[in-house]
């Protein structure tokens, strides 16, 4: 018998691992897959580095300053703001105080007028004073309609918040909470994004690195495909063995918890994406930078990503590495969404030549996300749902977003300790 069965090897179970064994308890996780890390998953491919679906991390994190040793992750960080392109035009968007060499780029740009400008910088200034916790209990509104009662204009909102903040929620009609631009508008104000050299799987595996460290047991390939509560105790079936513990931490995915435990309040319903990954050889590469381009005229892609622009380890030598999102869940084929980004890179380049760009891989994810309308955090499950000595521990608990599974790991084990 253990004390604390953990069920699910991502980053809320391994930080909820973490902190139970470092304050004495007997810990085992049990992970479904062969390797740790959920929804956060790095493939190392003929010198390339994939990872599952677009995603970075934001330095100003809270959990993340507590969880990670970012240093050891060896970040590549993006610059700060955005490129916006459309056919035969291009700007960039950044914050003169944290990006000086990018200022006179940003007030000669003409996609966001001069008062959209002051009016980011005025709301910059407000929420630096805010508490983050404090930000995600405000909201109540959806981005669209906060960010037009604030006063950006709709040329603003159209070219630059849809697809930057589409790209953020997966909701380009940004119907998202308002609480959620607000959070991450201060996390971009106040840190860096970036990916780690190795890609973002690095992150769970030093988690799981902690967790071991500290005591606790991970054990893969090993699915937990039913849990029961007794009094004082739980049992779990992991595979054909019956695991039996004083306490259970219940940190899988929104489907597999809610057929766990029962709870109806768990959001199961997927917010989806499709990120393409594509090389091109570098003496055909346009000047990108190490911005995030945003697609100002419509979503097909939503967004491209420079990656080893950023991260020089993500493709080999002489080669550049690009990775495309689409929102939702296109039905066309691989082959219909890689001309779609070809065309679309063309007209933002149109000096250049995308005859080489060469699909490379297709990431189809159903689940990145869960929806996060107004209101959504009074629907969401409190983490002692579970009858029993059972808790949750997920985004879903809290927020969707790494910020919130990490934060749910550490509450959980609050909860068990």
């Amino acid at each position: 018998m253990t004390d604390v069965v953990v069920a699910g090897g991502g980053l809320a179970g391994l930080v909820a691992a973490r902190h139970l064994a470092e304050s004495g308890r007997d810990v085992t996780v049990f992970e479904q897959r062969s390797d740790v890390g959920g929804r956060v998953r790095t493939v190392h491919e003929d010198s390339y580095t994939f990872d599952r679906g677009f995603q970075v991390m934001f330095t100003a994190y809270p959990a993340a300053k507590r969880e990670l040793d970012v240093e050891a992750l060896a970040p590549r960080t993006f610059t700060p703001g955005a490129t916006i392109a459309s056919p035969n035009h291009r700007s960039v968007l950044s914050d003169p105080l944290r990006n000086p060499s990018a200022a006179p780029q940003t007030l000669l740009n003409t996609d966001v007028r001069t008062a959209d400008k002051l009016r980011l910088f005025r709301l910059q200034r407000e929420l630096a004073g805010v508490e983050p916790v404090e930000l995600l209990s405000r909201g109540g509104t959806t981005i669209r309609e906060y960010l037009a009662d604030y006063g950006f204009s709709k040329r603003f909102v159209e070219r630059f918040a849809a697809p930057f903040y589409g790209g953020i929620t997966l909701d380009r009609s940004l119907g998202t909470d308002s609480s959620i631009f607000e959070y991450t508008y201060k996390m971009l104000s106040e840190g860096e994004i970036f990916v780690p050299a190795n890609g973002m799987q690095a992150m769970p595996r030093q988690l799981a690195d902690r967790a071991r460290s500290a005591g606790a047991t991970i054990e893969t390939d090993a699915p937990v495909t039913e849990l029961e509560t007794h009094e004082g105790e739980v049992t779990a079936e992991v595979g054909s063995e019956t695991v039996t513990a004083e306490s259970a931490v219940v940190a899988t995915d929104p489907q597999t918890a809610a057929e766990l435990t029962d709870i109806d309040a768990i959001p199961t319903e997927p917010v989806g994406c499709v990120t393409q990954y594509f090389a091109l050889p570098t003496n055909r590469a346009p000047a990108t930078g190490q911005r995030i381009i945003l697609n100002a005229a419509d979503d097909r892609p939503n967004t491209v990503a420079p990656l080893s622009a950023v991260a020089s380890e993500y493709a080999p030598a002489g080669m550049e590495l690009y990775s495309a999102t689409f929102l939702g869940t296109p039905e066309e084929d691989d082959a219909e969404l890689a001309a779609e980004v070809r065309a679309a890179l063309q007209s933002w380049y149109p000096n250049a030549s995308f005859e080489a760009l060469e699909l490379l891989r297709t990431d189809r994810v159903p689940l990145s996300q869960f929806a996060q309308p107004p209101g959504y955090r009074d629907a969401l499950p409190d983490p002692t749902a579970p009858e029993g000595n059972a808790v949750l521990a997920g985004d879903y608990t809290r927020w969707s977003a790494i910020q919130g599974a990490l934060e749910s790991g550490k509450v959980a084990a609050d909860l068990l300790r």
